[in-house]
């Protein structure tokens, strides 16, 4: 490996290697790149804090060249709105869900639990196919889950609150219905009814500015790091690695 060098200053090969383990990648060669390429960067922006007096030792030095050197205006009024009004999709409340289940407990590992569970659930499903009435009764008698003490009903949740696989289920039920197979999860196999869904509906401007604002000062930041970390880049003397595109590396 090159020697690398930032300044004149040499960042020795134990440092790249020890560097390695926070930048994944398909080979140890790309590793080595990615990681020389993050160490010389960090050694721009502690030269830098040197040249502005601060203590290149302290946790925080780069944040407080950052601080000094990168300012951050805040979005104003009409750029949150104008952001809101071209992405209102993204501003919606979670769809809420009732429905109940019964739980029929599975080891991931064990092929012949699954079987045993996957086939008591049908079993579960006919019947209750027949007469959707007994739901309650079988949720008592074999649900694996607490709700059982509730009949199987699992009160009203949020979308992104409940495993993904019940989760596309009940998107595709109408009200009322049984889903006609056993859905599997990591805990087993689920007999699943919807019973209520409600959609998610827009939310108006006032209840988001927040987020819209966090969202566009974060966009903002990242490009002005990038902006400045290529700056220090074009007036360094770095031998040992490219730096070319490397400004997102602070970023990770």
């Amino acid at each position: 490996m090159e020697i690398l060098r930032v300044n004149g200053t040499v960042i020795d090969e134990a440092a790249v290697l020890a560097e390695m383990q926070y930048h994944p990648a398909a080979t140890a060669e790309e590793a080595g790149r990615r990681a020389a390429r993050a160490l010389a960067i960090r050694e721009l922006l502690l030269q830098r804090a040197e040249a502005l007096g601060i203590d290149r030792e302290v946790e925080d030095a780069i944040d407080r060249v950052i601080a000094t050197e990168v300012p951050l205006p805040a979005p104003d009024e009409e750029s949150c709105r104008r952001y809101f009004e071209a992405n209102r999709a993204q501003f919606v409340s979670p769809t809420l869900y009732e429905a109940r289940h019964i739980l029929i407990a599975a080891m991931p590992e064990d092929d012949a639990e699954q079987e045993a569970a996957r086939n008591r659930a049908n079993r579960l499903i006919a019947m209750l196919q027949q007469d959707p009435e007994l739901f309650a009764q079988l949720a008592r008698q074999y649900s694996a889950c607490p709700s059982k003490e509730t009949g199987g009903h699992l009160g009203q949740f949020a979308s992104g609150t409940t495993v993904p696989e019940f989760e596309s289920v009940l998107d595709n039920l109408e009200i009322g219905q049984l889903w006609p197979v056993p859905v599997p999860s990591r805990y087993g196999f689920h007999v699943l009814q919807l019973l209520q869904r409600e959609p998610g509906r827009e939310l108006p401007y006032e209840q988001v500015r927040g987020r819209v604002a966090d969202y566009l000062s974060e966009a903002v930041f990242r490009t002005a790091i990038r902006q400045y970390i290529s700056l220090l880049i074009a007036e360094a003397e770095v031998s040992g690695v490219a730096l070319a595109g490397a400004e997102s590396l602070l970023m990770q």
